[in-house]
């Protein structure tokens, strides 16, 4: 039997024995998960889990006609083991947004986030949910900056999003709207809905005025505070990819041969933050190097953080981000399914041998019928069997690891 056939037949078994052992996860209720130290907690056990990202959620479900898809994603989702999704909760400027200018927001499409929440309580999934982009794609920093602009405020660029007073204020509002929503599906504010997990400050910030990691520290421990006094039940991380700064310079050796101006360690030890993330784009940062480099790089990625998370930091880690794109040069699926395998078996070793990682988020899960989403990462679970199998197996594991 050739390799990828044995490969596939052993992940089929893993696969089915899941499926017998009932995959479907029950409907939410309960508490709130927690942090103990470096390990989640839920209603006194270890929480360990295997997750995915799908940041389209709430745009696709604001048209009802298109919730559809939502559902499609979550049961499937639930069907693989997988209990915990990321997902935007920002759309700022531009067509189909949410917040189409400071403090102004479209009640349709915050009812789509609404039936996103109510949506993943049914098929036993929480939710991270992410409050700003670092990046153009829904608004993002230079949205916020552009709105300072046009209202006579003296900004210079997009960095003065971490500095600027009228800036920041327009973002805390953004905070306050998220937390305090009453969801018209479920009739509970966003800040009492266990559903929620967790709450992500922006995603991947990225500072070009200053590679120190102090600015961004700066604008974290302000958004942390706030946050933290509207909602003391639900955790809070900063989003980052995981590029280290000047307070621990010898870690610098482990970022991709450049720094984007975020400090891992240093804006991770405050106490408002209850836990880390990474994120790993291997083929993107080390474009042109083999798959073998860039597993290898994945890899002391992955032992760093967990390391620094677990022994400096002390606070559990979640690998929010990775995946392979099928825009890579000679992409197979099978390809991608040995690198999921390699994410996995890293997230797997570091959670049972120091407990100091939670779990992982796959980028990212589709519908099928979703092409203008596509970015090269897309998983439809529907149609990549051989990927919903490694997933699957990835879910088994983990849940094998609480007590």
């Amino acid at each position: 039997m050739a390799k990828s056939a044995r490969i596939s037949c052993i992940l089929g078994i893993f696969s089915l024995l899941f499926l017998l052992c009932g995959a479907r996860n029950a409907p939410l209720g309960g508490g709130f998960v927690q942090t103990t130290g470096t390990q989640f907690m839920f209603d006194g056990s270890p929480f360990l889990f295997n997750g995915f990202n799908s940041y389209w959620m709430m745009h696709v479900a604001a048209d009802p006609a298109e919730r559809p898809k939502v559902s499609t994603v979550f049961r499937d989702a639930a069907a693989a083991g997988l209990t915990v999704c990321r997902t935007w909760a920002f759309s700022d400027g531009g067509d189909g947004a949410l917040q189409i200018s400071p403090g102004v927001y479209d009640e349709r499409v915050f009812q789509g986030l609404d039936f996103v929440v109510a949506e993943a309580s049914k098929y036993g999934i929480r939710l991270i949910l992410s409050l700003v982009n670092n990046f153009g794609d829904y608004g993002g920093r230079s949205q916020y900056v552009k709105w300072a602009q046009n209202a006579g405020v003296q900004v210079q660029g997009d960095d003065d999003f971490y500095t600027n007073p009228v800036v920041k204020s327009y973002y805390k509002n953004h905070i306050k709207r998220a937390v305090t929503r009453f969801n018209t599906i479920t009739k509970t504010m966003y800040k009492d809905d266990p559903t929620i997990m967790a709450w992500e400050l922006i995603n991947e910030p990225r500072c070009q005025a200053d590679y120190s990691g102090n600015t961004v520290d700066g604008w974290v421990k302000e958004m942390a505070s706030f946050t933290k006094s509207l909602d003391q039940q639900h955790l809070l991380e900063i989003g980052m990819e995981g590029f280290y700064g000047d307070s621990v310079p010898e870690r610098k050796q482990f970022n991709p041969g450049y720094q984007v101006g975020t400090d891992f360690i240093k804006s991770n030890l405050l106490q408002e933050i209850d836990f880390t993330t990474i994120h790993a784009y291997p083929d993107i940062w080390l474009s042109g190097q083999s798959d073998e480099a860039q597993i290898d790089f994945m890899q002391r990625w992955m032992m760093s953080h967990s390391t620094d998370s677990g022994t400096i930091i002390k606070k559990p880690l979640v690998f929010s981000e990775f995946g392979k794109s099928k825009k890579d040069p000679g992409f197979s699926m099978y390809g991608r399914d040995v690198y999921l395998g390699a994410v996995y078996r890293n997230i797997y070793n570091a959670a049972r041998s120091t407990g100091a990682v939670g779990g992982g988020l796959v980028w990212h899960l589709m519908a099928e019928g979703m092409e203008p989403y596509y970015d090269g990462y897309e998983i439809i679970l529907s149609q990549q069997p051989s990927t919903d199998r490694v997933i699957a197996q990835q879910s088994h594991q983990m849940s094998a690891l609480i007590p």
